[in-house]
């Protein structure tokens, strides 16, 4: 199993990485269109700002490699929101996956913080990745809204997409790779798609 694990100078690669070789996997790092095309599945991860991830993927027309892709494609976090048609960080039009847009955390009330940071539980789970109920852990300060895409919700401030899938693309706002035993469940699943 070839798993393509995409760099595009984004933060919290490493720890994808290592949660893949816990489950046996040796992932490949790469920018390289061709290993990421050969790739059985990739995952498109990272903590970091929008419309410099943009720059840097369209700078090595990996919008477009992705955008192509036919095999199980797993985005976390920032890759969930990249794969988003827009995102209020930056004002950036993105890869365009999902039809919705990435918005800000607007709090209304003094103890709503922004990012959202801990652990939440999803709901209104309707893929067999994630199990309902379950907690994961999150941090972040822009969400995908509620829409046709969404496969698990999850609550702060306002109910949002926690996790999203079109065809063969699946995301997660949360990051399953610091989700503990529920986490390296889901990654599993993913490898076995």
């Amino acid at each position: 199993m070839k798993v393509a694990v995409v760099k595009y100078n984004a933060g919290n690669v490493y720890s994808v990485l290592n949660a893949l070789k816990r489950i046996g996997i040796d992932p490949l790092l790469t920018d390289d269109a061709k290993q990421i095309r050969q790739a059985d599945r990739v995952i498109f991860p990272g903590q970091g700002e929008a419309s410099n991830a943009m720059a840097y993927l369209r700078q090595h027309s990996l919008d477009e490699v992705i955008r192509s892709l036919c095999q199980p494609v797993l985005g976390i976090c920032i890759g969930q929101q990249l794969l988003c048609k827009h995102s209020e960080e930056g004002n950036v039009d993105c890869i365009g996956i999902f039809d919705t847009e990435v918005k800000r955390f607007q709090p209304t009330m003094q103890q709503e913080k922004v990012p959202c940071m801990g652990w939440n539980q999803l709901r209104d789970v309707k893929s067999t990745l994630f199990e309902e109920n379950s907690f994961v852990y999150f941090v972040h300060s822009y969400y995908v809204p509620l829409c046709k895409e969404t496969i698990a919700t999850s609550d702060y401030i306002l109910p949002y997409s926690a996790a999203l899938q079109k065809d063969n693309f699946y995301s997660c706002q949360f990051h399953p790779e610091k989700s503990g035993d529920v986490g390296e469940s889901i990654i599993k699943r993913f490898i076995e798609l």
